[in-house]
C-alpha cells in the first residue's frame, strides 16, 4: 500500500459520455485538492487520475453536485495500478 499522512493513494477512474467530458472537467477542476487528469477518448471516455482515498466523497458530491452520476467514480490501489501497466 502506497500511503500518506492523507491515507491510501489510489488511481481513480471515472467514466462520462463524451458530451460531459467539459462538466466532469469543470467539476475536478473545484475541489479542493490538485487532479492532473488523463484522458482515455472511446464510446465512454475515462478520466484517471491519482488521490487520497479520503478524497472520493469530495468528488462523489461535487459529481452529484453537476448532476453527473458518481456511481461511475471507481479506484483501485496505486501499487495495483502499477503492478497492472507493468505486464
Amino acid at each position: 500500500m502506497l500511503s500518506g499522512q492523507e491515507g491510501e493513494l489510489v488511481s481513480v477512474s471515472v467514466k462520462v459520455e463524451p458530451r460531459n467530458l467539459e462538466s466532469l472537467l469543470e467539476v475536478l477542476a473545484q475541489v479542493t485538492f490538485p487532479i492532473n487528469p488523463q484522458i482515455f477518448h472511446g464510446v465512454v471516455t475515462t478520466v484517471e487520475f491519482p488521490a487520497y482515498e479520503p478524497r472520493l466523497d469530495e468528488v462523489r458530491r461535487a459529481l452529484r453536485s453537476r448532476g453527473l452520476d458518481s456511481a461511475q467514480v471507481t479506484c483501485v490501489s496505486m501499487l495495483q495500478k502499477v503492478g497492472a501497466a507493468a505486464h
